[in-house]
């Protein structure tokens, strides 16, 4: 039987947030299109990490305070933990949102097929499905094929005591203890997880802070928070190797993508990611990326904003990846997000900086939910007083973070966010305060 011959205009490899959303956008602009997924639509965000994760952070929060409501009043005798309830429910949240990525695929006129994709050329693909293979001709190719974890020299995955981030949100059980390697967002975030839910937690992290690349007094926040949860944390410290011993994994410590046949068909990749320009495109005519596999940083809203553009070049529009900053949020306890750049950036590059702070423990809103942690802090230019960065620390830092990236988005003056009215009581009070603050303005806290 003769090997079936596909031609489509654009193909998509890859159903994750970049994937899957140029899928849907290349359907919406009247284009042939056809996304290829060899795993489960969604990718790796919405199956195994933001959405599994987010929801079992969740879950443990409010088991959390539950534990604790002593304090507003409310108290609750022997709380219990069902983990195998816990993970069906998380599963019911992912599948829910997963069975939706079809749906939208179908409903915009985009083909979608399961099975691996080999790029033969670069407008051809070999497509090998559960039926069999089939050759795709297409005029152009979206390379969005994700990232994976890393596995450290000494601690190779077993699915049992070495588990990736995949695994760990997948315990039948809460573990007794709980070594976490690495004390980056996503190693903390699981950290903080289990520690709620009843581990011991340990972190070890080689640099000499956790969450590296953070302002330094948004990490105190956190780092305070997860000595309180009974999290203990060692910096400048690398796990080596490890044993089984009775019954468990002893840690010794020491304190102190498809590259290759993209290669094969001329795409210059560098450093494990694929080099492409403004317009997302590689330096193989016809062959885009996007996505974690298109480089820093490997965050799914950026993926889903270059997917957009790749459609929509491959549609002929003019557009471009040109954004003056990428929102990232860090799901700890508190929570952190950040966007635009810090009052050491900005100094960095020569600009002459003026801060405003606003502690949440003056905010009614944060006061009134008994979680008072944190803070938010505005950089603007001293002279012009355009908005720089919007830095949070504080549990809603999520929720309240895309006014701060508005704001540097439309290039803002610290008066445009301070002359804002903002419902009261509300969290986003917070930013507002902290604006009128850097202005020299603020109303319910000091000057300085």
């Amino acid at each position: 039987m003769a090997e079936e011959t596909i031609r489509v205009e654009a193909l998509v490899i890859g159903a994750g947030p970049g994937g899957y959303v140029a899928g849907i956008r290349l359907g919406q602009l009247k284009k042939k299109a056809m996304v290829v997924e060899r795993d489960k639509p969604g990718g790796i965000c919405l199956n195994v990490g933001c959405i599994p994760s987010k929801a079992l952070i969740n879950a443990a929060k409010y088991y959390d305070k539950f534990r604790h409501g002593a304090d507003i009043g409310i108290l609750a005798d022997n709380i219990r933990l069902d983990m195998a309830k816990m993970q069906t429910w998380k599963g019911e949240v992912v599948h829910k949102l997963t069975s939706g990525v079809r749906i939208l695929l179908k409903a915009n006129g985009c083909d979608y097929r399961t099975g691996s994709a080999k790029l033969l050329s670069r407008n051809t693909v070999e497509l090998t499905e559960a039926s069999g293979k089939t050759t795709i001709q297409a005029d152009n190719i979206i390379v969005a094929t994700g990232s994976r974890p890393i596995e450290i020299p000494g601690f190779a995955f077993d699915g049992q005591r070495i588990v990736d981030s995949t695994g760990a949100l997948d315990f039948p059980a809460v573990p007794e203890q709980f070594v976490v390697i690495g004390g980056g967002y996503i190693g903390i975030e699981i950290g903080t997880l289990y520690a709620k839910l009843g581990s011991r937690v340990t972190v070890v992290e080689a640099l000499p802070a956790i969450l590296p690349g953070n302002d330094p007094e948004i990490v105190q926040v956190v780092a305070r928070k997860l000595k309180k949860l009974g999290v203990e944390v060692m910096t400048g410290a690398k796990a080596k190797s490890w044993t089984e011993k009775g019954g468990r994994a002893v840690v010794t410590i020491d304190v102190g993508g498809k590259e290759a046949s993209l290669e094969e068909v001329g795409v210059k990749v560098e450093r494990g990611f694929i080099t492409v320009d403004r317009r997302l495109r590689t330096n193989v005519p016809g062959i885009y990326a996007i996505g974690d596999v298109a480089g820093q940083p490997m965050l799914a809203h950026k993926a889903s904003r270059e997917a957009e553009v790749a459609a929509e070049v491959i549609a002929g529009h003019r557009s471009e990846f040109d954004v003056r900053c990428i929102p990232a949020v860090i799901f700890s306890d508190p929570e952190v997000a950040s966007a635009g750049i810090t009052a050491e950036e900005a100094t960095a590059k020569g600009r002459k900086v003026r801060i405003g702070k606003f502690p949440f423990v003056a905010l009614g809103r944060a006061i009134a939910n008994a979680d008072t942690d944190g803070f938010v802090k505005v950089v603007i230019d001293a002279d012009s007083k355009e908005v720089l960065g919007i830095h949070v620390v504080g549990n809603g830092a999520s929720d309240i973070i895309a006014e701060a990236a508005l704001a540097i988005e439309m290039g803002a003056l610290a008066d445009d966010i301070s002359l804002t009215i903002h419902a009261h009581p509300t969290l986003p009070e917070a930013i507002m305060e902290a604006a009128k603050a850097s202005l020299g303005e603020a109303i319910h806290i000091q000057n300085r």
